[in-house]
């Protein structure tokens, strides 16, 4: 049993009792089916199952951990389902100021190596995008103080801070979940045909991409964008998080390139970082949230 196991399955754990009170505070302000109910009982004998884990580290193999990851990924394609027949997809994108959770990794530490090692991805994940959540979360409850009180004295900070953290939280969830084990190569269908016609070809795309990334001035990202009013995609850079970016376009791809993303591996080699970085990309992941982004449909200018 390796570390990087006990603490993936704790995030499972964590995320499954996030799960609970979403459906428990569902269930008083919307008249709770059968369904629900069936719902929350899965969620219960998973919880549960993952406790019995942690309680004894000779049960908590590598293969227990994928199969859970299998399981935690069904059950909220099962929420999803559910939330979207039943109430249009609303209720789940509601999350209350100071309320934001660290989304578990839909991996394990170690499943993107060589090309990111365990250490990397438990630092950056637990430590680095938890600090992120704590601090958006303290800024929505500082802001939302001030509004009680009338007091805005510092209100410019606060804002200052609920832009760099928020974005942070933001792009991390979305470098999570366009990563994956045993991935790679070049996206298929609708958003391979619009890389080629955007940029002249899926090789020009990744050229363009990498130079963007490797040159982003100090910390910050790169980012495969959807622009609703220009309708086609952009790649862009920015710095920090929130930084020399553009607004009103929809993130589909970041690449982090943050020193903490990749010193402990590559050292000041960023290039390296990039280069490898394209043996990891989720493209079915991408691809499924550029089908989304392109029916926002605006107005061109």
């Amino acid at each position: 049993m390796s570390t990087d196991t006990f603490y993936y399955i704790h995030q499972l754990k964590s995320w499954v009792s996030d799960m609970k009170r979403l459906t428990n505070t569902f269930s008083m302000e919307q008249e709770s089916s059968r369904l629900l109910e069936e719902y929350k009982q899965s969620l219960d004998n998973f919880s549960e199952e993952l406790e019995y884990k942690l309680e004894d580290r000779a049960l908590q193999t590598e293969e227990y951990a994928n199969n859970a990851e299998k399981k935690a990924n069904y059950l909220y394609e099962q929420w999803l389902q559910y939330e979207e027949k039943e109430y249009g997809g609303q209720f789940i994108r509601q999350i209350p100021a100071g309320k934001h959770t660290l989304p578990p990794l839909p991996y394990e530490y170690g499943a993107l190596e060589p090309y990111i090692s365990r250490r990397i991805m438990l630092l950056h994940h637990t430590q680095h995008h938890q600090s992120y959540v704590d601090g958006l979360n303290k800024a929505e409850t500082e802001m939302a103080r001030a509004r009680e009180t009338n007091d805005f004295n510092l209100l410019k900070h606060w804002e200052r801070e609920a832009a760099f953290h928020g974005a942070g939280h933001y792009l991390h969830t979305l470098f999570w979940e366009t990563m994956a084990p045993n991935a790679g190569g070049r996206p298929q269908g609708p958003l391979l045909n619009e890389i080629n016609k955007t940029f002249g070809g899926f090789e020009k795309f990744k050229v363009h991409f990498s130079e963007a990334a490797k040159k982003v001035e100090g910390s910050g990202w790169a980012i495969l964008v959807w622009s609703p009013r220009a309708q086609r995609t952009e790649i862009l850079q920015a710095e920090k998080h929130q930084n020399q970016s553009q607004w009103d376009v929809i993130p589909l791809l970041p690449l982090d390139v943050w020193e903490h993303a990749y010193y402990l591996q590559y050292e000041n080699n960023r290039s390296k970082y990039v280069d490898n970085w394209w043996n990891v990309i989720n493209w079915p992941a991408v691809s499924r949230r550029y089908d989304e982004a392109i029916k926002v449909k605006w107005q061109p200018y």
